[in-house]
């Protein structure tokens, strides 16, 4: 039987959506799952309640609006197969530039990082390291697309409020999505669940496959370095006798 862990995050219940998906709950049902890893953001007991249902194993960190949460952890690492999976917000990250997301994977030594905070699923492999948002399950609105309705209300938030407001798209949707991972030793297959609106406005649940398999050094070559240096020590011992 496959361990399948669930990564969700950014829920925000009640206070920017009233509930998880109906069609995910569906596809969320107790015993199939074995690990959840949830990013914060939960801001709601009845919700821890309701992931504990899904997997007893319930790993969280603390998101931005955990404000109550001072004891969880702000980031955290579990061990699968051959790799090490870290998990955080994001709220402590001054962007998501591959660059930091890399830095924040080579302070944690994990192989995966997990990341959220921006509502939107994305996933990427950059120098051999592979990096997941699962987006956020409810399809909650950002914090920009609030400020940006706040504008439209015609209560102006200033110069600086403005500026926050140039990369809202007024047409751009959140897209209620999670993920789930299933590793096999060095290698991890990645399942995006998506829920989208078709041009009659029905929702249906669309799923993706990604995989990432961790680079590992040929044995041969440790074998043929470690060789090496033995014959190099013996050549150093024979021309000093």
């Amino acid at each position: 039987m496959a361990f399948l862990i669930l990564v969700i995050g950014d829920l925000h219940i009640p206070d920017r959506a009233l509930d998880i998906p109906a069609k995910f709950k569906k596809l969320l049902a107790p015993g199939k799952i074995s690990q959840t890893l949830c990013l914060g953001n939960l801001t709601d007991r009845s919700t821890y309640e309701y992931l504990r249902t899904i997997a007893p194993d319930l790993k969280i960190v603390r998101g931005r609006m955990d404000v109550e949460a001072t004891s969880l952890p702000l980031t955290s690492v579990v061990t699968h197969g051959n790799l090490r999976i870290g998990f955080l917000e994001g709220f402590t990250l001054v962007s998501n530039e591959p660059d930091l997301l890399l830095a924040e994977a080579n302070r944690l030594d994990v192989d995966v990082l997990c990341w959220g905070g921006t509502h939107k699923f994305e996933c990427f492999e950059y120098m051999d390291k592979f990096f997941v948002n699962p987006g956020s399950a409810t399809g909650a609105f950002t914090t920009t697309a609030a400020s940006w309705a706040v504008n439209l209300g015609g209560r102006d938030g200033g110069e600086g409020q403005k500026e926050q407001d140039k990369g809202f798209d007024e047409d751009e949707e959140v897209v209620p999505s999670f993920c789930l991972m299933d590793v096999q030793g060095i290698s991890l297959t990645l399942y995006v669940y998506q829920l989208r609106k078709d041009e009659k406005g029905v929702e249906n649940v669309a799923v993706e496959k990604v995989t990432y398999t961790k680079p590992v050094e040929p044995t041969g070559a440790g074998n043929a370095a470690a060789g090496a240096g033995a014959a190099a020590s013996g050549a150093a011992s024979v021309s000093s006798s």
